[in-house]
């Protein structure tokens, strides 16, 4: 949360909203981020944080887990005709990696912007070259691969 909280202009600057939702009630989430949260970064999470009490957002994005009563770590990108475009889903003991996270999203807008006419390969960074899908790319993604998108 904290890791979020810290590139949030970032993220806002793409046009993205953010928002954190768990079980827990209002009042842990407020005693989270006066106690903690706002030690990590200055002004705490600026973004909404949602009470899930009995797991219904959870269950509807599969993150739920109904005998520990909690939704397991996961994020997804949602895109603004509200489909799901990307979910990960870690186990609490790992991490996720807000910089990758900013660079799916700017791919996932790249491709919308080309109407799917270019794919981002594996570790796209904007202003890098992409490929373009299609008959004429098929038995020849080497070539392109190899110009300048090597991972």
């Amino acid at each position: 949360m904290a890791a979020v909280a810290s590139k949030y202009k970032d993220i806002q600057a793409l046009d993205v909203e953010m928002l954190s939702i768990s079980v827990d009630s209002h009042f842990v989430h407020k005693m989270w981020q006066d106690y903690e949260l706002s030690k990590m970064v200055e002004g705490g999470v600026p973004f909404p944080m949602l009470s899930d009490s009995g797991g219904k957002i959870g269950s509807a994005y599969g993150v739920y887990n109904e005998d520990g009563g909690v939704d397991v770590r996961g994020r997804f990108i949602i895109d603004p005709d509200g489909v799901i475009q990307a979910f990960e889903v870690l186990t609490p003991p790992v991490g996720r990696n807000v910089s990758e996270l900013i660079r799916q999203i700017q791919a996932f807008q790249h491709v919308r912007k080309t109407n799917g006419d270019e794919a981002t390969p594996s570790g796209w960074q904007p202003g890098k070259p992409t490929l373009k899908p299609g008959p004429d790319l098929v038995g020849k993604v080497w070539d392109e691969w190899k110009t300048d998108l090597a991972f």
